[in-house]
Order: structure tokens, then sequence, then C-alpha cells
């Protein structure tokens, strides 16, 4: 049985991709900070389970700088996909079931031919995976940016209204999975909607929860912006949102201010901006500071790099970090 390896240096890295040699490999960037990478590493351990003959790696992006400099990893979770030592597929983002199908994909490409069937995920179990890879799922036309129907196009409408957190697979991209689910689940149409691994329903059905209130209680929340900042903002006394993180930031300003707060010796943690869109557009209007770096101490916004320069020269910003003015 295969296993989730852990890269340890770049000629660890050179190593084990020679070893791999035809054979598809998988290599997670990932950093221990991040929850989502955590999670996409649990994926990537049962993906290791299921295809033997796939090498799956974990490289700690900020530990094997040479390597992800190289291939200019700017944001984890990110996956590369390797054969004979050469890049052949790229993911950015912790999407489970877009690696499931590339695992699959790829994978299914390099083996012999007499060893396919043998070696080929049974798809009652890549249905089940699918279904599982997050709380919320919505098999769909088109994703849930872009539906590609009117159906799907009403059903994301509805969940985004009724603010459900939600994953989506498109469906038009894998007619294995579009066929073999009608099946699996004994629902002859699309879009259908499961709530921890169990058929909701369509469109119909999911209008009907919707108009009756019990929506709100079956299907996980996502929270909403200024809650998600609040919190966020208050998850240490003092936090620090800017581009990159307080292990290596990713802009002039950031490492400016990165600089002074080590030298403080002040105990803070950091958010990094440049992964989250609607945090980084979101906090700009909540806080009606228009740029970053921005430094919170208690929940309360201190300001960006000229603000602590400031503070620093007057000697104030030690007991504004530690809360006393």
């Amino acid at each position: 049985m295969a296993s989730l390896v852990e890269v340890s240096s770049a000629a660890h890295f050179g190593e084990l991709l020679q070893k791999s040699g035809k054979s598809l490999a998988v290599v997670h960037f990932w950093a221990p900070w991040a929850p989502q990478c955590n999670q996409m590493n649990e994926v990537m351990a049962e993906l290791a389970k299921e295809y033997s003959q796939v090498t799956f790696l974990k490289l700690e992006a900020e530990a094997v700088p040479e390597v992800s400099e190289k291939y200019e990893i700017t944001s984890v979770p990110t996956f590369l996909f390797f054969k004979n030592a050469q890049k052949i597929d790229r993911l950015d983002g912790a999407h489970a079931p877009e690696l499931t199908k590339k695992v699959q994909h790829h994978a299914s490409s390099s083996v012999q031919v007499g060893a396919v069937d043998a070696n080929k995920e049974d798809l009652s179990v890549r249905l089940k995976k699918l279904i599982n890879a997050a709380p919320c799922m919505l098999f769909m036309k088109g994703s849930s940016q872009e539906p590609r129907c009117g159906f799907s196009r009403q059903i994301v409408d509805l969940l985004n209204r009724h603010s459900v957190q939600f994953s989506s697979f498109d469906i038009l991209s894998d007619e294995e999975v579009r066929q073999g689910l009608k099946t699996y689940s004994n629902w002859p149409t699309y879009p259908q909607l499961y709530v921890n691994g169990e058929l909701i329903g369509g469109l119909d059905i999911v209008k009907e929860l919707a108009a009756s209130g019990e929506l709100d209680s079956i299907c996980p929340k996502a929270q909403k912006l200024e809650d998600r900042l609040k919190s966020l903002i208050n998850k240490a006394p003092v936090m620090l949102f800017m581009k990159g993180n307080k292990q290596m930031a990713k802009c002039g300003f950031s490492r400016q201010i990165l600089a002074i707060m080590n030298e403080c010796g002040v105990e803070f943690e950091s958010f990094d901006i440049l992964e989250d869109e609607e945090v980084r557009q979101g906090l700009k209007t909540y806080s009606n500071w228009p740029t970053y770096p921005q430094l919170y101490v208690k929940g309360e916004l201190v300001g960006g790099i000229d603000i602590v320069k400031e503070l620093k020269e007057n000697g104030e910003l030690l007991s504004v970090l530690k809360g006393e003015n």
C-alpha cells in the first residue's frame, strides 16, 4: 500500500521524482499553518491508499524554498503532477474533487494496458468519495461561478441566498460520473444536492425545503463576511494582515513591517490576504483602510507600515502592541 511521503530537501525531492520514473508523481506544496493544507494532506493520504502505482509527496513550501521558487509556488495548497521527472499538470487551491479527477486521469494514462482493469478505481468508490468531498456537495452543469443550465443557475442562486456553504462538481466534465451518479443515487436528472453524503434531491426538492424553512437547518451555513472578518481580526491579540505570512513576506511593505514586529518580540499571528480575495477586498471596506499591510491589536486597527514606523520612532509601539495604550 502506498503512503504520503514527506520531502525533506531539494535533493530528496529530485531522488523521489527520479524513482517514480514513468509513473505519476503528485506533489502537495503545503504549509502547516494553513488548515486547508492539513485537510488536503488527508485527501492525499486517502488517494495514496487507492492508487498504489502513484507516488504521493508533500513538500513544505517554505522549508524547501529552492523547489518552491523553481516551480513558481506563490500560494498553498498547490499540487504539481509529474511523469519522467517532468511537470505535466498543476492545480491551485483546496479542491478535493478536482484533485481526485486529475489523479485518476493521469494515473490511468500511465499504467500498462494489461494492468488497467486491475488498477482502475471502482466507479462506486469514486462516486462515494466525490459525494463526501465536502459536507454539502452540488453536482451540476458548470460551476458555482458559471452555471451552464437554467436549473443549475437557479439552485446556485437559491443556495447563495440562504448563505449555504457548498462545493460543486461539473458533471459535464466527466461523462462517467454524469451517468454513474444517476444509477448510484437512483436520481435521473441534474442538479443533485448531497449533505453529509446523503442525497437531498434536485431543484424542486431544494425549493420546497427553502419554502418550508428546512433548508437552513439541513445545510451548513457560510459565515457572513462581516462576521468572518471580525473573527479573523480577533483571532489573536495582535493580528497582521499582509502579503505572505510571518514566515515569508511577499512584498516590500510586508517585509518591512514583519522586521519591525519581530524586533519588538511580541507574539502575533498573520493572515495572507493574497490567498483570500474576499477578505482582501472586504477588510479594506470594513476598516476603511485601503492598503496592506494592516495591523490590529485587540480587534482595533492600528494602521499600516507608516503608522507602525511612526509609533516605533516615538517609542510607543511596544506599549501599543501590548494593548497598554
